[in-house]
């Protein structure tokens, strides 16, 4: 059985994703052309919020959000904390494929995550690690960009200005240099 790729739904050279969804997960997922965008999105060190929908089996209990919310020890080492709460009902989201059984859907629950980091499968380790294994997992945002009404395979395009970080050398300089240019004229 072949898998589907990023080239089966894009036809634009050049893009790349900033960041990565594994196999399992759904949603939001950034592409780019422009190398400094895509490293501020993706770069662990810049912390840029990603939030999720995620369905677990049953329900967590009041402990099990509040040790999830402070940081889980992994085996590569204790999460930061998560800004979590549980949904009061499933986000609005296509279909899943396939879809879950009966009385696997009836006794799940809808939690909200939003991280800034990304270690490998970390929120499916995080919850499994608290007992209460993931279903499905969702993507919805990425900083301040927003899945909204996209279904899957379908795709937008944005132009984006990327404002000045002021961490680069890089960008100081040439600002630097444009402020002394303007002057001169």
């Amino acid at each position: 059985v072949l898998r589907q790729t990023l080239a089966d739904y894009i036809d634009r050279p050049d893009y790349y994703p900033a960041g990565r969804l594994d196999f399992l997960s759904e949603g939001l997922l950034l592409l780019t052309d422009n190398g400094q965008l895509q490293h501020r999105i993706s770069a662990p060190e810049k912390k840029l919020p990603k939030s999720y929908w995620v369905q677990v089996e049953g329900s967590p209990s009041p402990s099990a959000l509040r040790e999830l919310a402070g940081g889980v020890m992994l085996r590569d080492g204790l999460t930061h904390p998560a800004q979590l709460a549980p949904l009061m009902q499933a986000p609005p989201l296509w279909r899943r494929e396939p879809p879950l059984a009966t009385h696997r859907e009836a006794s799940s629950q809808w939690l909200g995550i939003t991280l800034r980091e990304g270690k490998n499968r970390q929120i499916r380790r995080m919850l499994a690690s608290v007992g209460h294994p993931v279903l499905r997992l969702v993507r919805y945002r990425i900083g301040h960009w927003q899945l909204g009404d996209l279904q899957p395979g379908q795709s937008r395009l944005a132009n984006i200005h990327l404002p000045r970080d002021n961490n680069s050398r890089r960008t100081g300089r040439s600002a630097k240099k444009r402020d002394k240019q303007q002057k001169k004229k």
